[in-house]
């Protein structure tokens, strides 16, 4: 029996299976990263990322490949697993080009006499506990920053991304890391656990679920533990004034689908003034039912198949309770098998279930608000806070909207606009910590005072 398996959701058909690990396979893992923490430490930064920028070259190397195993794991249409291979690349080059940023001191100004400087070190051996949505995306950004900073990476993928996880363990291999720096394990929930509670093991970052955030945190608070979460989310996307209503509509459609609508921070709960409201919809919905979902691994393809049979039954279940409850369906709302046609609901109330859940699929929620500060208050009525998208043409009213939005990005009259360079993370229960980014670096090191007289 095993629980690692490559389940194509296109066709349902199991490809792959992968054997969960002995407990003393994971022993040999833990044994090995600890070791190579030591030597990976000491190795000097410029080598370190030298080795940091051939991994992100075997990315765009292996590409190809690399993209066909997330399609047949997770249903991404073809070019979009190409770009996130390239992506994923583009993050991990981004640590080894600015080593110096990320393993440099920080001069202080003290008060009184001598020097005081803030330098980083590693802290050792780390776990990754990773999603499937995005298998190559979601590794890159926990692991380039810290195997640039001297840390060493025990992965745990998803367990239907199991070839993923064995692709990319070669991958760092044959870039020219030590033993151990980078291993993969096929461990059960017990086994992760296990992981974090091993002295050897210095701290954990999780991407997933609420649920499985909570669960990681809460092993990790017994072994007083650090701990970065990077959670769900239910992103506002808000229409407040437009010279290019089309050009709105055309972004928050890429926003909704992007990823088969399975991404952490994309646009699902779309709050437009009373005045924009009808336009929008009509063209919302207009654009959004026509788009098909197809084979992922045909070129063209912008909407494939939900991930698994679970994941489509889950989604089904919270759209056919939104309509039990009263919401209005005006688009969609059904399936062949994980093929679920894009939907748009409305009329959704704060007593409804689904004002409060994540949609994760091509499902989308329209509001009609009256102003600003009902835009604001109903994008804040939520548990989620990860990200957010502000559509105006008053610049003095999108920077008000920016600060009262209780979220960890905001983004302004774009929409996909993630890059290395910008941080990644939210706020309430999306999150605990950033990604990419300069502050990626900063998760999981010993920011050490050195003072001199």
């Amino acid at each position: 029996m095993t629980d690692y398996a490559v389940v194509n959701p296109a066709t349902g058909a199991t490809e792959a299976t992968f054997d969960i690990f002995t407990d003393a396979q994971i022993e040999d893992a833990v044994a090995r990263a600890a070791a190579a923490a030591v030597t990976w430490a000491a190795t000097a930064p410029a080598d370190r990322a030298a080795v940091v920028r051939r991994i992100a070259e075997l990315h765009r190397e292996r590409r190809d490949e690399f993209a066909a195993i997330i399609v047949r794991e997770m249903g991404k249409p073809i070019a979009a697993a190409e770009g996130e291979v390239d992506f994923a690349a583009d993050i991990i080059e981004y640590n080894a080009d600015n080593i110096d940023k990320i393993t440099g001191d920080t001069p202080l100004d003290i008060l009184g006499d001598g020097t005081a400087v803030v330098r980083r070190a590693p802290l050792g051996a780390l776990l990754g506990i990773m999603p499937w949505n995005f298998p190559a995306y979601q590794v890159a950004r926990f692991a380039g920053p810290n195997l640039a900073v001297g840390n060493t990476i025990i992965l745990k993928h998803a367990p239907q991304c199991p070839e993923s996880a064995a692709f990319l363990e070669t991958l760092y291999r044959d870039a020219g890391l030590p033993d151990g720096a980078y291993v993969n394990v096929y461990a059960t929930n017990e086994q992760a656990a296990d992981i974090i509670a091993d002295p050897r093991v210095h701290g954990v970052s999780v991407t997933g679920s609420e649920r499985a955030g909570a669960a990681v945190a809460e092993v990790a608070g017994r072994n007083l533990k650090k701990v970065a979460l990077e959670l769900g989310g239910s992103d506002p996307f808000i229409v407040l004034s437009t010279d290019d209503l089309d050009s709105v509509v055309a972004a928050a459609v890429e926003a909704r689908l992007d990823n088969n609508g399975q991404s952490c921070n994309g646009a699902k709960r779309f709050i437009v003034v009373d005045g924009l409201y009808d336009e929008f919809t009509s063209k919302f919905v207009a654009s959004l039912s026509a788009v098909s979902a197809e084979d992922p691994a045909q070129a063209g393809t912008v909407l494939g198949p939900l991930s698994s049979q679970a994941a489509s039954e889950h989604l089904q279940a919270q759209i056919d309770k939104a309509l039990e409850q009263g919401a209005t369906l005006l688009a969609g709302g059904t399936r062949e098998g994980n093929f679920f046609a894009p939907t748009v609901l409305a009329d959704v109330t704060s007593e409804m279930d689904v004002y409060r859940e994540e949609l994760f699929g091509p499902a989308a929620v329209v509001y009609r608000v009256a102003d600003e500060e009902a835009a604001v208050h109903l994008a804040n009525d939520t548990s989620f806070g990860l990200g957010s998208y502000v559509f105006t043409t008053d610049a003095e009213q999108a920077d008000r909207v920016a600060d009262a939005i209780e979220a960890g990005m905001v983004y302004v009259n774009l929409v996909l606009a993630d890059s290395p360079e910008l941080p990644f993370g939210g706020v309430k229960r999306s999150g605990t910590s950033r990604e990419m980014g300069l502050l990626a670096a900063d998760e999981f090191v010993n920011k050490k005072l050195i003072r001199k007289a």
